[in-house]
């Protein structure tokens, strides 16, 4: 038997979607013209250049459809803003693709539309423009985050040079861990789980510390498939090596409690992805102005290696030797 029109659940058309709920999202840009036109604009201050950035998140591979719907939104936003981050660039706007499968209904758009609220109004970007489509297949969010940047600013890739220390803020393993409990559904969670849940949830942008990275970070990127891959990253472009202690990563007493501190737990915490930390390299130097930022911006920056000569990343135990992993990250294809 099939169903019924009237057994589906209701979702507003096109427009009308984009008049009741994404038009006020734009409400704070002019360069939006309320979503009524086909195209954005934006203006950047003199001395300022425009970082652009895009990801996709997609269900089943970045969320799952039982996550709280507020905070897919919110995430599908901060891993974009994540990215900007790591270049040292202030948000101004972003631009919004929305692939909507049939179970999405009003409901759920209107509490996707409030976790993108909430988190405009605490990152202090609006929405640009965008498209709405319907798909059959799964749901898929893909924004492109714009931000701006004195010119001649921004942190790459491309500038580690041997003899660089190599840092991360905050803890890394954290969101796999939330994932692993969430997909194990325990009802018994206590406040250490429900802090690595919320880690995968609701990554939190590093925007304070990678403005404040500008002139001190030879190269930066966020830990999005997970901190050796994405070192690799930097390894490649540089054409340096960089050098990983085991030891020396940060992990939370939550990842502690739940996975241990020995080296597998610790190598399975360098190759987790969804961590959207920064990690990056800076001259010896500039040991006490990281330390000072660390303080200044409550954001705990661990030195964990060194960048030398050679290819590739290398992760080490005390004793200097390579500890194997079976892949540094997640591998999209």
């Amino acid at each position: 038997m099939t169903n019924s029109s009237s057994d589906r659940p209701r979702r507003p058309g096109e427009f009308e979607l984009i008049a009741r709920y994404f038009a006020p999202l734009a409400a704070g840009s002019p360069g939006a013209v309320g979503l009524t036109d086909d195209a954005g604009f934006v203006g950047l201050p003199a001395g300022q250049e425009m970082v652009v950035t895009t990801d996709a998140v997609i269900e089943g591979v970045h969320f799952r459809r039982a996550d709280p719907v507020e905070k897919i939104g919110a995430k599908a936003l901060r891993v974009n803003l994540s990215d900007l981050a790591a270049k040292g660039a202030d948000p101004v706007g972003y631009l919004m693709v929305l692939c909507l499968p049939a179970w999405t209904d009003e409901s759920w758009i209107r509490q996707f539309v409030q976790g993108l609220a909430k988190d405009q109004e605490l990152f202090q970007v609006t929405l640009l423009g965008g498209d709405t489509t319907a798909i059959s297949g799964p749901l898929v969010i893909s924004i492109t985050a714009l931000g701006a940047i004195p010119v001649g600013a921004a942190i790459h890739r491309h500038g580690a040079k041997p003899g660089d220390l190599v840092f991360v803020s905050g803890t890394v393993g954290d969101a796999a861990c939330g994932l692993s409990l969430l997909q194990a559904e325990n009802p018994a969670l206590g406040a250490s789980e429900s802090t690595l849940i919320e880690r995968y949830l609701l990554p939190e942008p590093r925007l304070s510390l990678g403005r404040r990275l500008r002139g001190v970070a030879t190269a930066a990127l966020d830990v999005s498939d997970g901190l050796l891959a994405d070192l690799n990253h930097i390894a490649e472009v540089s054409r340096v090596r960089i050098t990983v202690e085991a030891p020396r990563l940060p992990l939370s007493a939550g990842y502690i409690r739940q996975n241990g501190g020995h080296i597998g737990a610790r190598a399975h915490a360098a190759t987790a992805g969804d961590d959207y930390e920064i990690a990056f390299t800076a001259p010896p130097e500039d040991r006490e102005t990281i330390a000072r930022l660390a303080a200044e911006t409550g954001i705990a920056i661990s030195e964990i290696g060194r960048v030398e000569t050679g290819m590739g990343v290398l992760l080490i135990d005390a004793k200097g030797q390579p500890v194997p992993v079976e892949r540094l990250g997640y591998v999209h294809f």
